[in-house]
């Protein structure tokens, strides 16, 4: 690690971390605080993605749907009008929706074959933004003198490396470069995070060969085609097992390069200076 112990950590002129764990967990509630007390550069692997890597896809998918509406559609080949994504820190929405959920067209979904491409896509574009962080460190200080730099990174980091592998080329990469943080969620966490999804399910990254296994299990217990999926249903039905999945994964990443802080202690942080506090005392209980 970058910062052996926390005499190292609080001595650093340039901290530079990456916060990863699960969705909710408060990467993006920490990355905020960082930014507010205006010492920190806040790169956002998931606003990244839906920026320079997968934009063109999202506003492609805006138009096919406006191309459906004859209005729309003779605006949109006159050039009359322009259709544009508005992806931001606070809203992703745009590359939510283009990510989708398989199943049913009627009831929102799209066919199972184009949905695992766009995952193909999003694991293309996520691992090439986290590789991108070192640009943006060189970048955070250079042009806006930044000193301090967080990579606030998408949940789904777990699943385009191999957690178990210290040799694995993008974890090393990574290591080199940034104190790798997992915000670990407990038990009574994860069933908050649980209830949360299914109030409003949302698109999620999976590593291929879970999806392929968990869609074919679902396709068999509800004896359904893959045409006739309610998508709502699937993804509800998959989360909890995604995210059992990927505890142990983040628990390796920690293990294997970093650190970890508990989400409940992470909620309680209101400053810049409580957070490195916290990263201080769990660097002294990993030495």
């Amino acid at each position: 690690m970058i910062y052996e112990s926390a005499e190292q950590w609080r001595a650093c002129e340039r901290k530079k971390i990456l916060l990863f764990g699960m969705s909710g967990v408060g990467k993006t509630h920490i990355s905020d605080i960082l930014r507010k007390s205006g010492e920190w550069f806040h790169y956002s692997v998931d606003y990244r993605i839906g920026t320079r890597y997968m934009g063109e896809y999202i506003v492609d998918n805006f138009k096919r749907e406006a191309m459906r509406n004859e209005f729309l559609a003779g605006l949109l080949k006159s050039d009359s009008i322009y259709i544009a994504s508005n992806i931001t820190f606070d809203n992703l929405a745009p590359l939510s929706t283009y990510l989708s959920k398989p199943g049913n067209p009627e009831l929102g979904g799209i066919p199972y074959e184009e949905y695992k491409l766009r995952q193909d896509q999003h694991c293309i574009a996520e691992m090439a933004s986290l590789r991108e962080s070192k640009l943006f460190i060189e970048k955070a200080q250079k042009i806006y003198g930044y000193r301090n730099f967080v990579c606030d990174s998408g949940g789904s980091i777990c699943e385009i490396v191999d957690p178990d592998d210290k040799n694995d080329d993008l974890m090393n990469a990574l290591a080199e470069q940034l104190l790798l943080i997992w915000i670990r969620e407990g038990e009574d966490h994860v069933q908050q995070l649980a209830e949360r999804f299914d109030q409003a399910p949302k698109p999620m990254y999976y590593h291929p060969s879970f999806l392929e296994e968990m869609w074919q299990e679902y396709c068999r217990l509800e004896s359904c085609s893959a045409d006739r999926v309610d998508p709502d249903k699937f993804v509800r039905w998959i989360y909890l097992k995604a995210v059992r999945r990927r505890m142990p994964r983040y628990r390796a990443m920690a293990e294997n390069w970093g650190i970890q802080l508990h989400a409940n202690d992470v909620r309680e942080v209101a400053s810049a200076e409580d957070f490195s506090e916290l990263v201080a005392a769990s660097l002294d209980r990993r030495r």
